[in-house]
């Protein structure tokens, strides 16, 4: 019989399970270091060896994110079956061998195959995967502490691999910088997915009870006929968009308002502490007002942010201020969707709804930078932070919606979904 993802009573996360968090937290990290942000730095010496175009090589990642946006759904369905200790653990020794391929590309088509891989990969180790087996162990008065820790540590992978890339280049060339980077990837992701990750013990299920997969099928077919979940996947594709369209643009957009190429990036690597100075907001505020009031307003303030940046970002004290306002929303969204997702659907099927969500939040993610590239040479930046600004606004009518919606559902009980 395969295990739901279910607790088995309130004593489930104890000491093993915080230990699985720290685990995670440090896996998350490492992953979302060498499988994403490294290919920032990567990307102009790929460029130049590879002899093509930074946006065909650029084209890889797109690739690459897409490709993990398709995995999302039978990633879930996987989680809420056998949980994630095999999967997660196949998917690190597949990403460092991935790691290994990447150091010795030799064309653009190679380079694509590679990324491709690496989003099928990290479909199964980063964020998704992660947050269903924390979702699994604790119950919902310790959730919330878990991912908050989980997030706070991974939010600081671009502080910490980005520069560490750029140090690797410099010494050792991109390719040898991606051999060491698959060492470390090895060598902390593997053991750790491998001994650490485990499914709680459930209660033996009683003669009556229906078998657990048709409660997943029942949880997820419920979820999916719910007007509040497609209100939130709306909200979440909307802001998905518009900050991942920030993340791309930002310096490119202060650089064309005079300031120099250094402050353009390093007021850009803000944008990761800020994600981290928003999750802690967040999991101070929900402690007195609902989740979705504080994501609702944090999401208004990044659309006033985005609509103050044509008239305040032209000096660096607006730069600072706009991208600050712009920067504390950054990565709330993915603590607060576990979360809101959970409490309104329980935990039978956690996995396979977060990963029907994720699905189409991820390829907006992906596709909104490139179309806000090719409206640039005929809206320019004020068109684009137009969008930008509407997405943020929609994004908070649609999280506040989705809060008023709640009440009308009733509470949900988390042993059924």
């Amino acid at each position: 019989m395969t295990t739901t993802m279910v607790p088995a009573d309130p004593t489930v996360g104890g000491r093993h399970g915080w230990r699985i968090v720290a685990a995670l937290a440090i896996t998350s990290t490492t992953g979302y270091g060498t499988l994403y942000y490294a290919f920032a730095v990567l990307l102009g010496p790929m460029a130049a060896s590879l002899g093509a175009s930074t946006t065909a090589v650029t084209g890889a990642l797109t690739a690459s994110v897409l490709a993990g946006a398709l995995m999302a759904i039978p990633v879930g369905r996987w989680l809420d079956r056998h949980g994630g200790r095999a999967l997660m653990t196949a998917g690190s020794i597949t990403a460092t061998a991935l790691l290994i391929a990447w150091s010795q590309v030799q064309t653009t088509g190679q380079l694509y195959a590679v990324m491709i891989g690496i989003g099928i990969t990290g479909a199964m180790v980063l964020y998704e995967p992660a947050f269903a087996v924390i979702i699994s162990w604790f119950t919902p008065d310790r959730r919330s502490t878990a991912l908050l820790a989980v997030t706070v540590v991974a939010g600081f992978a671009s502080t910490i691999f980005m520069p560490l890339t750029g140090m690797l280049v410099a010494h050792l060339g991109w390719r040898g910088a991606l051999l060491t980077l698959a060492a470390i990837h090895g060598t902390v992701n593997i053991p750790l997915h491998a001994l650490t990750i485990r499914t709680p013990h459930t209660a033996a299920p009683t003669p009556t009870a229906r078998p657990e997969h048709t409660l997943r099928r029942a949880a997820a077919g419920a979820a999916l006929r719910d007007p509040g979940f497609w209100i939130l996947a709306a909200a979440l594709i909307a802001h998905g968009a518009a900050t991942s369209t920030i993340g791309v643009h930002l310096v490119g957009y202060l650089t064309s308002r005079g300031h120099p190429a250094t402050f353009a990036a390093t007021i850009a690597g803000l944008l990761g502490v800020l994600s981290v100075t928003g999750r802690l907001v967040l999991t101070g505020a929900r402690r007195r007002i609902r989740v979705t009031t504080v994501v609702a307003t944090v999401f208004a303030i990044q659309a006033v942010a985005a609509l103050a940046m044509p008239f305040t970002a032209g000096t660096r004290v607006g730069a600072i201020v706009t991208v600050t306002g712009f920067g504390l929303g950054f990565g709330i969204a993915s603590l607060a969707t576990p979360a809101l997702l959970a409490d309104r659907y329980g935990t039978t099927a956690y996995a396979t709804i977060a990963g029907r969500l994720a699905a189409p939040v991820t390829t907006a993610k992906a596709a909104a930078p490139l179309l806000a590239a090719a409206l640039l040479p005929h809206g320019g930046y004020h068109l684009l932070l137009a969008a930008v600004t509407t997405a943020c606004l929609l994004a908070a009518i649609g999280m506040r919606f989705m809060g008023q919606s709640r009440t009308d559902r009733g509470e949900h009980d988390d042993e059924t979904g």
